[in-house]
């Protein structure tokens, strides 16, 4: 099983997502992307998304500071603005999001949801 988690150390819930993963893969399975760092790209994303089964306005996180100061919960933004505007802004993305084999995906709150891949 080969496993890809878009992670922020900074985040517990990431840090607490990835000693699950780590607990129950070993660690060569596992690799980590610093989403910060290295965002995914147009397409990484929306395969992403299509594996979530979500719009980009779902992955979006509302509490963060871009998040208002772009206005995106008053606008009229399409898919396509939108995520461009998280690849521009990756603070704006959930996290951590969790890909197993590059066909399905899950965000890791709470982080045991991860475990739905160990069963």
């Amino acid at each position: 099983m080969k496993i890809t988690i878009y992670h922020n150390p900074r985040c517990s819930k990431s840090r607490q997502t990835l000693a699950l993963l780590q607990e129950n893969s070993p660690e060569e399975n596992i690799k980590q992307i610093e989403y910060l760092k290295s965002p995914p790209s147009l397409q990484e994303l929306k395969a992403i998304l299509t594996m979530l089964n979500m719009s980009p306005l779902e992955l979006i996180r509302k509490n963060e500071e871009e998040y208002k100061m772009l206005n995106i919960n008053n606008s009229n933004y399409s898919d396509s603005e939108l995520l461009k505007l998280m690849v521009e802004n990756p603070k704006l993305i959930e996290r951590p999001i969790v890909v197993i084999d590059d066909k399905v995906a899950v965000i890791g709150r709470p982080p045991e949801c991860v475990l739905e891949f160990f069963n």
